[in-house]
C-alpha cells in the first residue's frame, strides 16, 4: 500500500495533531510501505518528520520525496530515503505542483489530509483525491 499526504503548508501545526499523525500513520504502517511526500511546507515537513521517527521502528517503510521541478534545491532530503520526478514534464511550470500532486493521488491507495478551508493546493489535491474515489484519512472532513 502507498500512502500520500496533503496539508496546508502555511499553517502551525501543533503537538496534538503531530501526535494523531503519527498515530494514523503507525496504523497504516500494517499494509503501507510506501509514503509519498510533497517536501513543501509545514504539513509535508512535519509528515516526512513522521515518517522517518516511525523508520527506527519500522525499517522497511520508504518516504519519497516526489519533487515538481528538476531545476530546485530541496531542504531536508535526509527525511528521504528516495526522490523521484513524476511524468510532469510537459506541464508549465506554474502548473508542476498542482500536477506532482494529481501524480502522488493517483499512484497511492491512502490519501492523509488536514485541510481546513477549501481554497489553495491542499484544498484542490483533497478535491482531486474524492473525484478519484481515493481512501482519505481527514483530519478535518473540509
Amino acid at each position: 500500500m502507498t500512502v500520500a499526504f496533503c496539508g496546508h503548508g502555511d499553517k502551525h501545526y501543533g503537538e496534538d495533531v503531530r501526535k494523531r499523525l503519527h498515530d494514523i500513520v503507525e496504523e497504516l504502517i500494517k499494509g503501507a510501505k510506501e509514503f509519498l511526500l510533497g517536501g513543501y511546507g509545514s504539513f509535508d515537513s512535519m509528515a516526512a518528520g513522521v515518517v522517518r521517527k516511525l523508520q527506527q521502528t519500522y525499517p522497511k517503510i520508504r518516504s519519497t520525496l516526489v519533487i515538481p521541478y528538476l531545476d530546485r534545491k530541496y531542504d531536508n532530503l535526509d527525511y528521504y530515503d528516495a526522490s523521484i520526478y513524476p511524468p510532469i514534464e510537459k506541464a508549465p511550470k506554474r502548473l508542476a505542483i498542482i500536477k506532482r500532486n494529481e501524480w502522488m493521488v493517483d499512484n497511492s491507495d491512502v490519501v492523509i489530509a488536514y485541510v481546513d478551508h477549501d481554497w489553495g493546493g491542499a484544498a484542490r489535491t483533497y478535491a482531486y483525491a474524492v473525484r478519484r474515489k481515493k481512501i482519505i484519512i481527514d483530519f478535518m472532513g473540509v
